[in-house]
């Protein structure tokens, strides 16, 4: 045995798999894909018969969970596609930064500084008018695949 240490420099995360496969023929709507490596949310499913020699085909329409736009994929029903995890977690709303960004109050009483306000316009003035007024707002923050964007808010009333 030789005496020489080895290290390897390793690339990949410790955490969990950002998806799971599932088949195809398996999804239904409302639930989600990941089509062209974004998490969506299916809004579509229709199966084609199978071909002379084929196998019967998904096609499904896809929203991108976190900027909105519609995406479609067509696979044959016996493959897998990647699902991925979704997470919604809620957090309460402590200050708002000027540069965009959230500081929120996780469950273990830690603060997570490193969201930025949402893109939507609607949720975006409900959340500045919300805390101007003084109001105790929890937002609910969804994550898939590595990205994470405030998706809902809601009130628990004025704070004390």
């Amino acid at each position: 045995m030789s005496d020489e240490e080895h290290h390897f420099d390793s690339k990949a995360d410790a955490g969990a798999s950002k998806t799971y496969p599932q088949q195809a023929g398996a999804i239904r709507k409302n639930g989600y894909i990941v089509i062209k490596a974004r998490p969506c949310k299916v809004v579509e499913v229709s199966t084609s018969k199978t071909g002379k020699h084929g196998h019967a085909k998904c096609h499904f329409v896809g929203i991108d969970i976190f900027n909105g736009k519609k995406l479609e994929d067509i696979v044959p029903s016996s493959h897998n596609c990647d699902v991925p995890h979704v997470n919604r977690t809620d957090y309460q709303l402590i200050d708002i930064s000027e540069d965009g960004f959230v500081s929120l109050l996780t469950e273990n009483g830690n603060t997570k500084d490193d969201l930025r306000l949402p893109t939507d316009d609607n949720l975006l003035s409900q959340i500045k008018d919300g805390f101007a007024d003084g109001k105790d707002l929890v937002v609910t923050v969804m994550s898939a695949m590595g990205e994470e964007q405030i998706c809902a808010l809601k009130d628990i009333g004025p704070k004390n």
